[in-house]
């Protein structure tokens, strides 16, 4: 082989690797399936677009994939986790997330304060869970301005709730009485004395939208992202905002411990908020941008349960901190359980 053409294939091969990603590189995005997955996609799609990295996704349940990422510790399945708040808090307590490096992730410094959750996860978007009505199967002049109104002689034996997670009823009635979260257990009998409110619990979204779209359960403690999806289908839906605020859902992103593609996961962190990125994930799943900088059109703004200032959020929303919320959940659900599922 001549020198001319070694110097012709190294050049090539300098070519190639000069290219924005190769053609193996990709990217391991562990997150929940059906329409949170389409939403991530939104993100991946653009971050193909930009980098030629490929993103691939692992989809499964919260708990589940937590499980997983235990058993692959020594050799994680994905790069970067999409899960809930306090579950975030369990996979960096356990050393399954890498620490953020917030100077890689310029879009941070836009933030409000509640996306920050640890050193090892950040929120791209929120939602709540609040009261809401078939205002056609309810009394004209019926209102839930306060969370205190489910425990009143209207709501009896109308009342949806959901049972794989009782912390927003229970949030709730420490609201209304006065204490801490942590301090829940004063308020056992006021929880006992909702009983004759209740009629049926959900076990999934699916599962919640069908018993309001029968009208077993006319009242529910909703997703607010359920409501907007059942208002769309021409449900006439009323999610309301009590006074004493309405429990909010984080989700955050964080980086598998041990994940070869850490520059990469921070670049697609720093994508997701972005905040014209943020304005098309919150369209998409009617939800609240953690980017301040994030437009979104009017009729998105004005829905109950969008926060778009930091003083909105403040009057409106009720926050719990991670670890508080990781550590009572299991007790809230064993007591919950026993006591009022049975």
């Amino acid at each position: 082989m001549n020198r001319q053409l070694l110097i012709g294939l190294a050049a090539m091969v300098a070519a190639i690797a000069a290219t924005p990603a190769s053609a193996q590189e990709k990217l391991v995005v562990s997150t929940w399936g059906g329409n949170w997955k389409e939403g991530v996609e939104i993100i991946g799609k653009e971050f193909t677009k930009r980098t030629g990295v490929q993103v691939e996704y692992i989809t499964g349940g919260t708990l589940d994939r937590l499980a997983k990422a235990k058993v692959a510790r020594a050799n994680p399945e994905s790069d970067l986790i999409n899960t809930t708040a306090h579950v975030g808090y369990l996979y960096h307590s356990d050393g399954l997330m890498e620490k953020l490096d917030l100077s890689k992730i310029p879009n941070s410094n836009d933030l409000y304060p509640v996306a920050k959750r640890s050193d090892y996860t950040i929120s791209d978007y929120v939602y709540v869970y609040a009261p809401a009505f078939r205002t056609d199967l309810m009394p004209k002049d019926f209102k839930i301005d306060s969370w205190e109104v489910l425990w009143g002689e209207a709501v009896k034996g109308k009342l949806g709730l959901p049972d794989f997670d009782p912390s927003h009823i229970i949030i709730a009635a420490t609201k209304v009485a006065g204490v801490a979260p942590a301090d829940w257990k004063k308020v056992e009998p006021k929880l006992l004395a909702l009983k004759p409110s209740i009629k049926a619990f959900y076990q999934s979204d699916a599962t919640s939208q069908n018993l309001m779209r029968t009208g077993e359960t006319p009242v529910q403690v909703l997703l607010n992202i359920n409501a907007y999806h059942l208002i769309k289908q021409g449900m006439p839906v009323k999610i309301e905002i009590p006074k004493e605020g309405a429990v909010v859902g984080v989700d955050v992103w964080g980086i598998n411990a041990g994940s070869k593609n850490k520059e990469r996961a921070q670049e697609f962190i720093n994508l997701a908020l972005d905040p014209e990125m943020q304005r098309q994930l919150c369209e998409f799943h009617k939800c609240s941008p953690m980017n301040s900088k994030a437009k979104l059109s009017p009729e998105l703004a004005a829905m109950p349960g969008i926060f778009t200032s930091q003083a909105q959020m403040e009057k409106e929303a009720i926050i719990l901190d991670d670890k508080t919320y990781a550590t009572l959940l299991p007790v809230w659900k064993a007591w919950f359980t026993e006591n009022m599922m049975h």
